[in-house]
């Protein structure tokens, strides 16, 4: 299954958890699709992704997950790493409030101290993300631009040639020659006086 429907399988889960003990087990199986997208990424990624997604992948102790084991196993690619880099930041962001919630209304001291480990892990995956959301941010501002498309040539028009206008002009460019030295003539003689 695509990363970012497996986080919306997630955040439906967390969206439908009844008790305490459901919101923990969905805050791991959070962790595990962390780890499963990190594992992903540092094989399949963006090179800038792959040092970042190592950490994230790292395995963390989990509790016995139960017949059904962890969603995270159906994970089959990461079609686009920055929504679902996104989206895996919002089931984080999620998992960490609702474990809050528990953790500050139990009465239960194991069930604390799952919350507050489970807490952690969220938060620690919850950076390794937004880091990986920050390189490719870096990626695509040092981008090079793609080079602009090539500018069709303007021509000028060619105008048709008036053979009275050619003639014409001929006479002015001849007259202004044949008069440049009678006036260079008429300087000469004011200068000698």
């Amino acid at each position: 299954m695509e990363a970012e429907r497996l986080v919306q399988a997630g955040l439906r889960g967390l969206a439908e958890s009844g008790t305490a003990h459901d919101i923990v087990a969905e805050a791991w199986q959070a962790r595990a699709l962390a780890q499963a997208i990190g594992s992903h990424l540092a094989l399949c990624g963006p090179l800038e992704l792959r040092g970042e997604a190592r950490g994230l992948s790292e395995a963390g102790e989990y509790p016995a997950w139960g017949a059904a084991g962890p969603r995270a196993a159906r994970l089959t690619g990461v079609g686009d790493p920055r929504s679902a880099l996104t989206a895996l930041g919002e089931l984080l962001t999620e998992v960490g409030v609702a474990l809050v919630g528990v953790a500050s209304v139990t009465d239960d001291e194991g069930l604390y101290w799952q919350c507050m480990e489970a807490i952690d892990a969220a938060d620690e995956a919850g950076d390794r993300v937004r880091g990986m959301l920050r390189r490719l941010d870096v990626r695509e501002q040092v981008r090079p631009r793609p080079p602009d498309p090539p500018r069709p040539r303007t021509t000028i028009p060619r105008q048709e040639r008036n053979p009275a206008q050619d003639q014409a002009q001929e006479r002015d460019r001849s007259r202004e020659r044949n008069q440049a030295p009678e006036h260079d003539r008429e300087r000469d003689r004011a200068r000698d006086r």
